[in-house]
């Protein structure tokens, strides 16, 4: 494909760490970007008609932006949109809205708008019959919080319903906890300029591995990538995720169960085009746990229309060492694709971050990157910044990616180069840097 035959608008949102993997897979097929964000960039003067502003928290009037723009340049002689792409959830509908409009390969905007309303996308799945835990959603006033922990059955899990990256999902063993919980969350969803009176999703704790699936649609077809165990428990309070290894060492009868559900799930919202990522837990893994009360061994956590979050996506290495970004592009574009299996076992670590305060130092990077098996290792926040823990925080310290030839070896890796980092961090205000280290999981 000549290099000017088509256009590709992605949006970036300012904060999304995805912008360098998509530009760079763009450039590879040869597409002609025009580049969506929330705030001016350092090139936007010297992009020109490349460049779009655009009011992402006000998705209808950012898909009108975009559609009037991408005319506009065609009316010019540039070529024409082929794909309209959000690389995040921020910007997710607008991109759907735009697609519609400009007649381009899109889920439908209302099935994306499930996908960022976990309130919204609980009450979808329970009408398809799809296995999740049991839930309501109520009102943000802590008494209403803990009648319903009290009505489901503690443990239960509150959680909002539009923020993301386990910020604000807080597990509550006793109603009173639950009501702790709800006027924790509250400020949380007001520091996110979330509105007062935001309501909140208290669903039953599912015990049992979580795990993560990376999928790809295309005209409703859905294919999977990987399934990506997670070895470390997410049993709370808080669910700071730290390792994600594919493949997957469940076993094949649960794997199976797994895309089923998965691909059940995509089709209760409606989804149709583009990345998925979704995130389930596995009871049936437990043992004696397969039959309990006659429940699904698979329970969907939630769906996403994007690929994995972070730089998670860097651990993706295709059999034809193209990459995930590729992938999405190609498909959405309708070019050749490359297949999509794991070039080999792979995995990362989101590095956890030890506790509150300004980031000073991280020791042991070298270290850590001269482990056999480790193919990348990223600090994603500058020293001096501050840092802030779950379930209020909402960044990683960074990311490190290993590959090798098996998912033990992965995990191997892993475990040895976390186990070489010391963060240190001040309290924001307070006394000198102190040392903390970042201990293996038993």
């Amino acid at each position: 494909m000549d290099r000017t035959s088509t256009t590709v608008l992605l949006v970036l949102p300012t904060g999304t760490y995805r912008a360098e993997e998509y530009l760079a897979a763009a450039d590879r097929l040869g597409l002609d970007v025009v580049i969506g964000s929330d705030q001016p960039q350092a090139l936007a003067d010297v992009m020109g008609d490349r460049f779009l502003q655009l009011a992402l928290d006000e998705p209808e009037a950012a898909a009108e932006r975009i559609v009037e723009h991408l005319r506009r340049r065609a009316a010019a002689g540039a070529p024409e949109a082929t794909a309209v792409i959000s690389v995040d959830d921020q910007g997710s509908l607008a991109a759907a809205l735009a697609a519609r409009a400009l007649r381009l390969p899109h889920s439908p905007p209302e099935a994306v708008a499930l996908t960022r309303d976990k309130g919204a996308m609980r009450a979808t799945f329970a009408r398809a019959g799809v296995p999740q835990p049991d839930f309501v959603v109520v009102p943000p006033a802590p008494a209403a919080i803990a009648a319903a922990a009290g009505q489901i059955g503690c443990p239960v899990v509150v959680k909002p319903r539009t923020l993301s990256g386990s910020r604000g999902v807080i597990r509550a063993d006793s109603p009173a906890e639950a009501a702790a919980a709800a006027e924790r969350i509250a400020a949380i969803q007001a520091n996110a300029g979330e509105p007062a009176d935001a309501e909140l999703v208290v669903e039953r704790f599912v015990p049992g591995p979580e795990v993560a699936v990376e999928g790809i649609l295309a005209d409703g077809e859905l294919e999977i990538i990987a399934v990506f165990d997670k070895p470390d428990p997410l049993d709370g309070p808080y669910f700071e995720e730290t390792l994600y290894v594919s493949p997957s060492r469940l076993p094949p009868h649960l794997l199976a169960r797994v895309a089923q559900v998965t691909a059940s799930a995509v089709s209760a919202l409606g989804l149709t085009e583009g990345p998925i990522h979704a995130e389930l837990r596995v009871p049936g893994a437990l043992a004696g746990a397969a039959g309990i009360s006659g429940a699904d061994p698979v329970s969907v956590l939630e769906v996403a229309a994007r690929t994995i979050g972070g730089r998670c996506s860097k651990a993706i290495v295709l059999e034809d060492d193209s990459t995930l970004e590729d992938l999405v592009l190609a498909t959405a574009v309708r070019l050749p694709k490359p297949a999509p299996r794991l070039k080999q076992a792979a995995g990362v670590l989101m590095i956890p971050i030890p506790s509150s305060g300004l980031l000073r130092a991280v020791d042991g990077v070298e270290q850590a990157r001269s482990i056999a098996g480790i193919t990348g290792l990223e600090i994603t926040i500058p020293l001096g910044r501050p840092v802030r823990t779950l379930p209020e925080g909402d960044r990683y310290l960074g990311f490190v990616f290993a590959a090798g030839a098996s998912a033990e070896s992965v995990e191997e890796a892993l475990r040895a180069a976390e186990d070489c980092l010391s963060v240190r961090i001040d309290p924001a205000p307070g006394p000198p840097a102190r040392r903390r280290h970042i201990a293996p999981a038993p």
